[in-house]
C-alpha cells in the first residue's frame, strides 16, 4: 500500500505560524514531485507550492515570502512552514506526490489537514 499521510493542521490566531508534514509510505521506487494544495469552501483547489527532486521551487505569488517548502528525501517527507498566516489562508491543505511505485508513475494524494486562521 502507498499513501501519503499529513500532519500539523490546526487553529492558529493571524500572524502566527503552523508546520505542516507529509509523509509517503510504500513501495516507492522514487518521487519526482512534491507539493502542497489548498481548498477553501466554495473555491477550487490551488497549488501552493512546489518541490522537486533536486530542490527546486515555486510558490503561488499569494504565500510568497511567508511560505516555504521542503523536502526530506531520505524520509520521504515534504514540509510546508507557514509563517505569518492570515484569515485567507484557511482552508483544507493537501499534499501530492507524482512517484513512481514498482517503476509506474503514478498521483497520489494524502486526505488533508485543515487549517484555520482566526482574526
Amino acid at each position: 500500500q502507498v499513501q501519503l499521510v499529513e500532519s500539523g493542521g490546526g487553529l492558529v490566531q493571524a500572524g502566527g505560524s503552523l508546520r505542516l508534514s507529509c509523509a509517503a509510505s510504500g513501495r516507492i521506487s522514487s518521487i519526482n514531485f512534491m507539493s502542497w494544495h489548498r481548498q477553501a469552501p466554495g473555491k477550487q483547489r490551488e497549488l501552493v507550492a512546489v518541490i522537486s527532486n533536486g530542490g527546486s521551487t515555486n510558490y503561488a505569488d499569494s504565500v510568497k515570502g511567508r511560505f516555504t517548502i521542503s523536502r526530506d528525501n531520505a524520509k520521504n517527507t515534504v514540509y510546508l512552514q507557514m509563517n505569518s498566516l492570515k484569515p485567507e489562508d484557511t482552508a483544507v491543505y493537501y499534499c501530492y506526490a507524482n512517484m513512481l511505485v514498482r517503476g509506474y508513475p503514478g498521483d497520489y494524494w494524502g486526505q488533508g489537514t485543515q487549517v484555520t486562521v482566526s482574526s
